[in-house]
């Protein structure tokens, strides 16, 4: 009854998209599937004496610590108005070139990447506060509509990544069990770190990548914003941007360097290096006068709302592996990747168009707890590496955030854009991205060393 496992798979897709909670759907659509298996003789319900023990590990993991107290510190940085000084500053300082605003959104949002890590606050403040000025400047809607879509996704690949947090996670269980088929005893170990240095790489292409094209057509679309002529008053304008650029750039950029060079440096684990940002991120709002009871209420309410939906779709995709590994899925994944032609890459250009392909229906956090436990150990049996295979599936799913119709950044705009912004402006506008994107995915599958170069110098 192993074709059980993939109508199992079809039907939890299906009933996400007539819009059912995401963890309840994934526990009771396995929970139903594995009551008819017992019946029908196909599934053994010893599986689900497992299911306590899983629990119990989700709840003693140290490493899914972080993910509440990065969610904190990055709408703590939201709520204090963090990312509107930023962009206040930097829009000052580079807003008078042409293609000065393009270029301040670009550095803008991967400043925000960095410190939130959160898509849809990013993509939401970007879009407030940055696309009336740029349809002002002369900019075409599809191209800042595009270039505010892209930069905001930045944080699915710039570390303190909530993504890679939860991919560490995952691929670390999944390298054991793969280093265990194969009758490695002593098996090596992939952590959160080891992905957030091998993400650092490719971001800063990425964002060097994005700010070739913004800077190019910009030159052509962009008006210059410099209506200066006094050559006394630019001077003190200059002064006082410059002024206000550094206070509004400091606070947040010594934050992301002790979060992240706590961890780059090997003097805290992720998780300790997010309990000091967290706690950092409440000292940069009290410093901004940012910071009440009432403010910290509703920071903290978020947190738990988010961090709640995380554990929750965890829990759900737990069941949803007890009954696909009871019903043979795991053999008929494994089957079928290790017989398809070309090998290793014929498998990994397999399952990365497959994850591609569910980002236009799954955010992902889903297909971070249903897929990648099911394709990973199979992948990493065959000798892919596990930093490079965390930072290929954070890259895709990054795309599939921008892919129209369905790209979830794409949703976060439209609800923030003036009527006057048409859909198809947006899904034109992010088509240059999305190409890039590919450039890169391209590029780091000839060169993994973009991705494992640095992990290595750095921890060996």
């Amino acid at each position: 009854m192993e074709w059980l496992a993939l109508v199992l798979f079809a039907c939890v897709c299906a009933v996400l998209l007539l819009g059912y909670p995401v963890a309840l759907t994934l526990a009771g659509v396995s929970l139903i599937f594995a009551a008819i298996g017992s019946v029908a003789g196909g599934f053994d319900a010893s599986y689900l004496t497992a299911m306590p023990n899983r629990l119990f590990g989700i709840v003693s993991n140290e490493t899914l610590i972080a993910v509440p107290l990065f969610v904190f510190m990055g709408v703590m940085l939201e709520k204090s108005k963090v990312a509107e000084s930023l962009l206040v500053a930097m829009a000052l300082l580079l807003g008078k070139y042409r293609s000065g605003m393009a270029v301040s959104v670009v550095l803008v949002g991967m400043l925000l990447a960095a410190s939130t890590g959160i898509v849809g606050a990013t993509v939401v403040t970007m879009g407030l506060l940055s696309l009336p000025s740029m349809l002002k400047r002369g900019y075409s809607p599809a191209f800042a509509t595009g270039a505010i879509c892209a930069t905001g996704t930045l944080g699915q690949i710039i570390p303190p990544s909530i993504a890679l947090i939860l991919l560490g996670d995952v691929l670390s269980s999944a390298y054991q069990k793969a280093q265990l088929s194969m009758g490695i005893f002593s098996p090596d170990s992939v952590s959160v770190g080891d992905l957030f240095v091998g993400a650092i790489v490719p971001g800063l292409l990425l964002v060097v990548l994005y700010l070739i094209y913004v800077m190019i057509v910009g030159m052509k679309s962009g008006q210059s914003g410099n209506e200066v002529s006094d050559d006394k008053a630019e001077a003190q304008g200059q002064s006082e941007q410059s002024q206000s650029l550094l206070a509004a750039l400091i606070p947040p950029l010594m934050l992301i360097v002790v979060v992240l060079g706590a961890i780059l440096g090997g003097f805290a684990t992720p998780t300790e290096a997010a309990g000091v940002g967290a706690a950092g991120a409440i000292i940069l709002a009290a410093f901004k006068k940012q910071l009440s009871l009432a403010q910290l209420k509703v920071v903290t309410m978020d947190t738990t709302r988010m961090t709640a939906m995380v554990f929750m779709i965890l829990i759900g995709a737990s069941v949803f592996s007890l009954v696909f590994r009871g019903f043979g899925g795991e053999e008929l994944i494994h089957g079928f990747l290790t017989e398809l032609p070309g090998g290793v890459f014929g498998a990994m250009f397999v399952v990365m168009l497959v994850v591609f392909a569910l980002g236009f229906i799954l955010d992902f956090i889903e297909i971070t707890f249903v897929v990648v436990p099911i394709v990973a150990p199979v992948l990493l049996a065959m000798g892919v590496d596990p930093v490079w295979l965390g930072i290929m599936l954070a890259l895709n799913l990054q795309t599939s955030f921008l892919t129209p119709p369905f790209g979830f950044a794409l949703f976060y705009l439209r609800g923030v854009a003036p009527p006057a912004i048409l859909t198809s402006d947006i899904y034109r506008g992010v088509v240059p991205f999305i190409i890039i994107q590919i450039v890169l995915l391209i590029g780091l599958a000839i060169w993994p060393e973009l991705a494992t170069w640095l992990p290595e110098t750095l921890y060996s």
